[in-house]
C-alpha cells in the first residue's frame, strides 16, 4: 500500500547490525562482550572524549583504551588506558595500569602508573607502583608503595601486564 523510498544512495536499503554473541559469565548469567575504546591516541591532544562507564553499569571483565576511561560505576576486571579517573562512587576491583591515575573513589587491586593521585575521599587497597605518588589527607591507603622508573613495565604475580 505504502511504500517510501529509501533515502540511501543506489536505493539501496540499510543492513541491520549483526547482534553480538552472548557469553557465559562465571555467575552463569548470559552477558555479551563489552568493549571501550576510544578513537584518539593521546588524551593530552586537548580534542579527545574519556570514554565513561556510568554510576548504573556494572562491568565484569577487562577494559583497554588508548585515550581516557571514567569510571563512575562498578568495575570487576583490570584497566588499562592512557589516563584513568576513578569517580567518588566508583569501586574497582582488579588492577590498574595507566600513564596517569586519579582516584576518588575504591579500588581493591594493584595501582601501576607514572602518576598516581589518591584523593581525600578514596579508599585503596592494593599495592602502587609509581614514578609519582600523591595521597590527600583523608585519603586510605592499605598495602605498599614502590617507586618505580617504569612502573607500567614490571611485571608482579598476580598483578596487571600492559599489552603491546
Amino acid at each position: 500500500m505504502f511504500t517510501k523510498k529509501p533515502d540511501m544512495p543506489g536505493g539501496e536499503m540499510p543492513k541491520p547490525l549483526a547482534p553480538m554473541p552472548m557469553q557465559s559469565s562465571p555467575s552463569g548469567a548470559m552477558t555479551r562482550p563489552i568493549a571501550v575504546s576510544n578513537a584518539s591516541n593521546s588524551s593530552a591532544s586537548g580534542g579527545s572524549v574519556a570514554s565513561v562507564i556510568g554510576t548504573d553499569l556494572h562491568v565484569i571483565g577487562n577494559l583497554q583504551s588508548k585515550g581516557e576511561i571514567q569510571i563512575e560505576g562498578q568495575v570487576q576486571g583490570d584497566l588499562l588506558a592512557s589516563r584513568i579517573v576513578i569517580g567518588p562512587n566508583a569501586k574497582i576491583t582488579g588492577g590498574l595500569v595507566a600513564d596517569d591515575i586519579v582516584v576518588h573513589g575504591t579500588v581493591q587491586g594493584s595501582i601501576r602508573g607514572l602518576r598516581v593521585t589518591l584523593q581525600s575521599n578514596s579508599r585503596v587497597e592494593g599495592d602502587v607502583f609509581h614514578q609519582s605518588l600523591a595521597i590527600e589527607q583523608g585519603a586510605y591507603f592499605e598495602g605498599k608503595s614502590r617507586r618505580s622508573e617504569n612502573p607500567k613495565e614490571q611485571q608482579k604475580a598476580g598483578g596487571v601486564a600492559p599489552t603491546s
